[in-house]
């Protein structure tokens, strides 16, 4: 009696322990989120205080493949485009000149060359970083593109208009073929960032940019407030605007709300390079959604050459998962076959009518029918009536 009762209490202890195993196994941290990847990275930072120091070269590294290498296909896409000869700006933070996994594939603009928070390195790495980690675990979108790195921040990482706006006239003076804005700002003040995207425009250049900031802008009452709002510069109509999306499907809690998104990409728990060295760290934000996008955009633009900025857009979105949020789909995007741009309209052409046919045909078929017709009957009476002449002993008139 006593063990059964030890049974059903054990049994009763499993089951109530479920509910509490599955809060755990959904709340558990990102740092794992190389799939099977025991290794805890360190955070990625967005910005660094007046009193710190700069972000160090992370002493780890990812020994699995992270989970956003299958989500993109990434596999099969590097069989048609790896996005050699297309250049990407990338208006962050600044991009670190010794960064193995960029190595001789990035220019800098003034002092973009050093990266002290480490944000514009790792998101140059998730667009165009080669194989880094145990056996190339980690790679770029787009690893033969080559990175010009601006500043579109403070050396600190504090994000400014002006400073975007920089970048983006510098990206196009350079010749840019996709510029990457790893920022979001809640308001553009005297304009400045429209002028730089329509002088963007003009050069047929991609400009992609996070829907939404990485954390939640603080309230009136001092707490993140995530309701929706616009941000710029993504919210300017010919800018690709992205906000990302997490290993299950979802997103964050308490992640800002995405007023009307051009397309979701992966972007929580992913894993990148750092400012210096061959280490990775782990992040998340629709920052880190934008620069897969711009890493996909480099690859559509070295397959297909032809394609102007607005058609890559087009393709990127069109090609993309549907969902509420259509989910970018590299592969499919190099791949897919779009409806041209407008219908072809069928025209009202005049009636064709032939002309009579000639009447010599039919008088002659009706000559030679009748002329057939009068040997039938000769051969038909020739044939009654001689041997009826011969049973008889006719002969002929005298």
């Amino acid at each position: 009696m006593r063990c059964d009762r030890y049974r059903r209490a054990s049994k009763f202890a499993a089951v109530a322990a479920l509910p509490v195993l599955l809060m755990l196994s959904l709340t558990a941290p990102a740092a794992q989120a190389a799939e099977g990847d025991p290794v805890s990275l360190p955070p990625l930072r967005l910005q660094v205080g007046a009193d710190e120091g700069c972000a160090p070269a992370s002493a780890k590294s990812a020994q699995t493949q992270p989970w956003t290498r299958r989500a993109l296909q990434l596999s099969r896409s590097w069989q048609l485009s790896r996005g050699a000869g297309v250049t990407v700006a990338v208006v962050d933070t600044g991009v670190g000149l010794s960064v193995r996994a960029l190595a001789d594939r990035v220019s800098a603009v003034g002092g973009a060359g050093q990266d002290c928070v480490g944000h514009g390195s790792f998101a140059a790495g998730l667009i165009a970083a080669g194989p880094s980690g145990k056996d190339g675990a980690v790679t770029g979108v787009a690893p033969a593109a080559s990175i010009l790195a601006l500043r579109g921040t403070t050396q600190r990482g504090v994000p400014s208009a002006q400073l975007m706006a920089d970048g983006i006239r510098t990206a196009v003076d350079r010749g840019a073929d996709v510029i990457y804005v790893g920022h979001a700002v809640p308001n553009d003040p005297g304009k400045v960032l429209l002028s730089a995207l329509a002088r963007a425009a003009a050069k047929d250049i991609l400009v992609v940019a996070p829907a939404v900031p990485d954390i939640a802008p603080d309230g009136a009452d001092g707490r993140p407030d995530p309701r929706a709002r616009a941000y710029w510069p993504a919210r300017a109509p010919q800018v690709l605007s992205v906000v990302d999306y997490g290993p299950d499907g979802g997103r964050p809690q308490g992640a800002p709300v995405a007023l009307a998104p051009d397309l979701a990409a992966p972007g929580d728990a992913v894993v990148g390079i750092g400012p210096k060295g061959s280490g990775h760290y782990i992040g998340s934000g629709s920052s880190l959604a934008a620069a897969h996008v711009a890493g996909a955009a480099a690859l559509v633009r070295a397959y297909h050459p032809g394609l102007s900025a607005n058609e890559v857009s087009r393709r990127l979105v069109q090609a993309a998962y549907p969902d509420t949020i259509p989910r970018l789909d590299t592969y499919a995007g190099l791949t897919a076959v779009l409806a041209t741009e407008r219908a072809v309209e069928p025209r009202d052409e005049a009636a064709h009518v032939p002309p009579p046919p000639s009447q010599q045909p039919r008088l002659r078929a009706l000559l030679f029918a009748g002329g057939g017709l009068a040997v039938v009957l000769l051969v038909g009476a020739a044939m009654f009536v001689v041997p009826r002449g011969r049973a008889r002993n006719w002969r002929p008139a005298q």
